[in-house]
């Protein structure tokens, strides 16, 4: 398992602050956003967290990508998902993995719906996410005890994910 980034302290602190537009409200709430959204046809919707997953699945927006990690703030989670087959990747807390990288490439090359069932954690994933997604996806993820964020993919988020990736990369080299 090739660990290609890894979390600073700084850039936890940072991270821990929403990476997009934060929508605060009940579950009910912030689906009915997620179905504007959907609305507007993103070229992808991709999902990461469980609950998010879930949520997304039970108001009928199922998202072309999931990835999730069977856990909701470190305890075990009833799999948001049920399907026979998804694509297992290894990506510890704190990390990126190259196989967790790999897999969510090419599961936004593909147009298959696919879930990516990560062994670790999968917050960090996220900004992989947006770095590979078309332009005008939505990558959204559960904010605890607030709402959703929601992250139009743009030139402009693709860079600043580059930034938090390249100061990740340093610290992976170190």
């Amino acid at each position: 398992m090739l660990v290609v980034y890894t979390i600073s302290p700084e850039l936890r602190v940072k991270l821990k602050e929403p990476f997009g537009s934060l929508v605060k409200g009940s579950v009910a709430q912030t689906m009915s956003k997620m179905k504007e959204i959907k609305k507007q046809s993103p070229p992808k919707i991709i999902s990461v967290g469980d609950v998010v997953t879930k949520n997304l699945q039970d108001y009928n927006i199922p998202p072309d990508l999931a990835i999730v990690d069977n856990q909701s703030m470190r305890n075990k989670f009833q799999p948001a998902i049920h399907i026979s087959e998804a694509v297992k990747v290894k990506n510890p807390q704190g990390t990126i993995t190259k196989e967790a990288i790999d897999a969510i490439e090419n599961a936004l090359k593909n147009s298959e719906q696919t879930h990516i069932v990560v062994d670790g954690e999968e917050d960090l994933l996220t900004l992989i996410a947006v770095l590979y997604a078309p332009e005008n996806s939505v990558v959204v993820y559960g904010q605890p005890y607030e709402g959703i964020v929601l992250v139009k993919v743009s030139p402009e988020k693709k860079t600043e994910t580059s930034k938090f990736l390249k100061e990740m990369e340093k610290r992976s080299k170190s």
